[in-house]
């Protein structure tokens, strides 16, 4: 049965709108005047053959009248209540202001939304801005374009008499670095703009990848089925897929996720990590896997069976990303260098020793992650080349650090609070205290 805070303020607002009054509409569906009135203001329970018959009489659904239908809304704006100091005390009258207001209501998620989106462009900008190698080469030829030009000016203005050649000569190298700073200056805005599209139009193969899999809530049906679709089919059909390398790429993730599903079917497997509160061990041990490829299998998890979103991030030997699968809260830099990834390098330098931290992002309103890292070889030394590592960390997100919580718990004081700027680095070291798992 419904709650009433949502069907009661719809079902008096969708009277009012189409003009008709509470007595009509209680005898109608054969109730007493004063009881609807109840039901309208919330004070009783409504459902079943009775919400029907007065959904019929206002000509809608009964699903628009019932609670479940906003309850994306109402997340979205529990989410945005959480990240204002102030507004928890009016939580309790959410649901009636999203029964009453339902296009205010709207608004205020979209909003939020689209701020949410800006922020995070906000800080892919600043994360190339101090990482980018190609960003940071266009602002010095830029700048260095612009001192050349305002001293060869400087020169003109203040020397009088100055020799007709030379003054030539001032012209010419004026016109020329003119020119190249109306080059560099529209070769960077181009590239700003790749960045500042609402999917971070990707500018490398692995950023096309990124988006690819973002696109598909990084969940692979079609190889979760008893008889998984090729690849390669799939790679050919990915359109966002426009470089040859990010389509190699592609296909060599896809074959790892088959191989990862034959070996732990999606069924089983969420079952079993649910019921040992997301686990990468129990889970390694369970099916006879190593730890990154549990790893790479919960971060597969849809978000929506198991009530939260899991992150996952890797490295190669040098530190180099090759993989992100960012969680909301846990910012992960596309090129490093932060100290949100501080327990994946540390699990890169002591290779097959499993690394368990708790991790707290900083901001207005702080929250707690366990992560999970590991770095194991993709390639034992041999003579046909040398040995190949990588590094990935896990992301469980507060709900889930719960669930684990219950099982082992970990003491804050002994663990790591990290802020989510790598600026954080200068002004204070956190600890790098950690535990293995």
């Amino acid at each position: 049965m419904a709650r009433p805070s949502l069907t009661g303020s719809r079902i008096r607002e969708r009277r009012t709108m189409t003009g008709r009054k509470q007595a009509d509409l209680a005898r109608s569906v054969g109730i007493s005047a004063s009881y609807l009135n109840l039901i309208e203001h919330n004070r009783r329970r409504i459902g079943g053959k009775l919400l029907s018959n007065i959904a019929r009489e206002l000509g809608v659904e009964p699903s628009a009248l019932s609670e479940g239908a906003e309850a994306a809304l109402l997340n979205a704006l529990r989410e945005a209540a959480a990240d204002h100091e102030g507004a928890a005390e009016d939580l309790p009258r959410l649901e009636e202001f999203v029964g009453r207001f339902p296009g205010w209501a709207r608004l205020l998620a979209e909003t939020r939304q689209r701020a949410t989106g800006l922020e995070h462009a906000v800080d892919v900008l600043s994360d190339r801005m101090t990482h980018d190698p190609f960003l940071s080469a266009s602002l010095h030829e830029v700048i260095s374009t612009v001192t050349a030009i305002r001293s060869t000016a400087t020169i003109l203005a203040e020397t009088r008499d100055i020799d007709p050649e030379w003054r030539d000569r001032f012209h010419r190298n004026m016109a020329e670095e003119s020119a190249r700073l109306a080059e560099s200056a529209e070769a960077l805005v181009r590239y700003l703009d790749e960045a500042s599209s609402a999917e971070f139009a990707a500018s490398t193969p692995q950023e096309e990848l990124d988006g690819w899999l973002r696109q598909s809530g990084y969940h692979v049906a079609e190889l979760e089925r008893a008889l998984p679709t090729d690849p390669e089919k799939i790679v050919g059909r990915a359109e966002s897929l426009r470089s040859a390398a990010a389509r190699s790429l592609a296909l060599s993730y896809l074959q790892r996720y088959r191989k990862d599903a034959e070996h732990m079917p999606l069924a089983a497997f969420q079952e079993e990590a649910q019921k040992g509160g997301f686990d990468p061990a129990a889970l390694a041990m369970r099916f006879g896997v190593d730890l990154g490829a549990v790893f790479r299998r919960l971060a597969t998890l849809p978000a929506d069976r198991i009530g939260g979103e899991i992150g996952l991030v890797s490295c190669d030997a040098s530190g180099t990303l090759t993989f992100r699968k960012p969680v909301d809260g846990f910012p992960l830099p596309r090129y490093s260098a932060a100290c949100s990834l501080w327990p994946l390098y540390q699990a890169l330098s002591r290779p097959m020793a499993p690394v368990r931290r708790l991790v707290e992002m900083g901001g207005r309103s702080p929250r707690l992650f366990l992560t999970y890292s590991v770095c194991q070889s993709l390639q034992p030394a041999g003579f046909d080349g040398p040995q190949v590592l990588e590094a990935a960390m896990l992301i469980l997100p507060q709900d889930m650090v719960d669930a684990a919580e219950a099982r082992a718990p970990l003491e804050i004081g002994t663990s790591c609070r990290i802020c989510p700027r790598a600026a954080c680095a200068a002004r204070r070291e956190p600890s790098i205290m950690a535990e293995a798992f």
